[in-house]
């Protein structure tokens, strides 16, 4: 006996067998139920979704021979010869070979003859966009008024190429990708019932590139059984699909989070040796950074079975959620980028490098040879010892903890600028633009007022409409301490600031640039001479602040 391949041996045959598809399948179980029948129906959705599978399934329930039911029974004649393919009164056309008005016309014409064995005629029409537009208006006359005795079942990938006349007298089905975690699961029972040794890993490979089709997952599974001689093995699985290897992928974030240009630009070289797919890399790369995220900002955000959990972990409590934001906007535009690169291997290095290059949290030292490095500051939050609380006056104060002493070494040393002698709120706002920090850190400390400076512990002013850089007040604490090499305590008031800030001193900067640079073009000569003489406007005027 010949084999049969997977994708047939294992297509459903019934709606309860059907992987995917709940809100299509409860919606068709009830109208058999109930007996609302309609003429038409349309499926839509991707390659390998369930299209056709679920036209043969509502087919035998029309033609049961133990009724209308959505329960088949699968061993009448009726229902063994549609699963065979040679029942007389399932008409299956495709489309996209029989485009033509002709075609369609012979095709209607038999409609109007009762079934031969069945309950109901049923044409099933797949990839039923493909029909020219005279075809289609050809059979709009049979699917607005059918016989009593027919019933359309349309499929397509494409809805928007069918005229809404057809759409309007149709019941529109869409049909979902399957989610990886579903296909896994059916090849998981599919191996076990066939008899054949898998790698959990390797099956979640298998979905992933199945990209939601459950046809292309069985197909893959077929190829990778004969790769693997019978067993699946993550290495055989990668080795087939060509996938990048995450073990790359991890150590590559592990040295951007480390500055480690040198090894970043080997382990790129190593991949090149092995010629590894650079636009997959980006893409796993960017899968990769959306775990960490998910990490980082729910707490059991990371599926059970997630795998390399706790690398994944790793990273996240290792990296800002800013930076991984940044390296996921990185990942995603480099790989747009890609085909406008010389070639993939220097797109794919660029982007590792433009990583490498925006390190939020930094600081130069300089070492005793005069070289200057840039060190990431650890993300690790610091340990507070007092929670946010609300005073009874109208401001509310949130309050960052003193943390642990920082070690002063020689790059600390080396840092210089400790705190003003005096502390006041200009002398502040000096100290903020001498302030080495980034990203939302930074803005809060420029949009602030010192509010009261008492000993180690500092109260700073912010306005109610930007009181969500209050989360920031660990970090520029941890700048402050890293800055004054001292401990702080560090209070957010949420009011509006009164004194100098730094956001509000380079506003008033640039408003007093502006105002002259306007100045100086309306009584400029030759500006005038152009706007009398030639009817000119000013549209803009861009002032340059040294």
């Amino acid at each position: 006996m010949s084999y049969q391949v997977l994708a047939r041996k294992w297509r459903p045959r019934s709606f309860d067998t059907l992987v995917g598809q709940e809100h299509v399948v409860r919606a068709l179980t009830h109208a058999l139920a109930q007996g609302r029948l309609h003429h038409a129906y349309l499926f839509t959705g991707t390659r390998g979704v369930g299209k056709t599978t679920i036209a043969r399934i509502l087919a035998k329930a029309l033609n049961c021979e133990t009724g209308i039911t959505p329960s088949p029974c699968g061993k009448c004649s009726a229902c063994v010869e549609i699963d065979a393919g040679r029942f007389i009164d399932l008409l299956e056309v495709d489309a996209a070979t029989n485009t033509r008005v002709d075609e369609m016309r012979q095709l209607l014409e038999n409609a109007v003859y009762t079934p031969t064995r069945g309950r109901f005629k049923v044409y099933v029409i797949d990839e039923v966009h493909m029909l020219s537009a005279s075809a289609f208006n050809a059979m709009l006359k049979t699917l607005e008024e059918p016989p009593d005795h027919v019933k359309f079942i349309l499929a397509t990938t494409d809805p928007q190429k069918i005229p809404v006349t057809v759409l309007s007298r149709c019941l529109q089905f869409n049909l979902k990708q399957m989610p990886p975690a579903a296909i896994t699961s059916h090849l998981a029972g599919i191996l076990q019932a066939e008899d054949v040794a898998a790698e959990e890993p390797a099956l979640a490979l298998l979905a992933q590139a199945a990209r939601g089709s459950m046809r292309d997952a069985l197909s893959l599974l077929d190829q990778a059984i004969a790769f693997g001689g019978g067993t699946l093995s993550e290495a055989s699985v990668r080795a087939m699909l060509g996938t990048i290897d995450r073990t790359y992928l991890f150590e590559l974030l592990e040295c951007i989070a480390g500055g480690d240009a040198a090894r970043i630009l080997a382990i790129a070289e190593s991949m090149e040796s092995r010629s590894v797919s650079f636009d997959s890399a980006l893409e796993e790369l960017a899968r990769i950074l959306h775990r960490i995220a998910l990490a980082q900002t729910v707490s059991g955000g990371l599926p059970p079975h997630t795998q390399d959990r706790e690398r994944t972990e790793a990273l996240a409590a290792r990296l800002d959620a800013e930076t991984v934001q940044l390296y996921y906007q990185i990942a995603i535009l480099g790989r747009r980028d890609l085909p406008l690169a010389p070639d993939e291997y220097s797109g794919f290095t660029m982007a590792l490098l433009r990583m490498h290059a925006f390190l939020p949290d930094t600081h130069a030292a300089s070492t005793d040879t005069g070289a200057v490095q840039a060190p990431r500051r650890s993300s690790a939050k610091p340990a507070s010892g007092t929670a946010a609380v609300v005073t009874s006056r109208p401001a509310a104060v949130v309050t960052s903890g003193t943390a642990p002493a920082v070690e002063e070494g020689p790059e600390l040393a080396a840092a210089g600028g400790g705190r003003p002698a005096s502390l006041t709120p200009q002398t502040w706002t000096e100290a903020v633009r001498a302030l080495r920090v980034s990203g939302f850190a930074k803005q809060l400390a420029e949009r602030a007022e010192l509010a009261r400076a008492e000993g180690n512990r500092l109260v700073i002013r912010l306005s109610p409409g930007a009181r969500q850089l209050a989360d920031y007040r660990d970090k520029l604490r941890a700048a402050l301490e890293e800055q004054w090499r001292e401990k702080l305590t560090l209070e957010v008031e949420i009011a509006e600031p009164g004194g100098p800030t730094v956001a509000g001193e380079d506003a008033r900067r640039q408003e007093s640039a502006l105002a002259a640079a306007r100045a100086t073009i309306e009584g400029d000569p030759f500006v005038n001479d152009l706007i009398s003489g030639f009817g000119a406007t000013i549209e803009s005027v861009q002032p340059r602040i040294d």
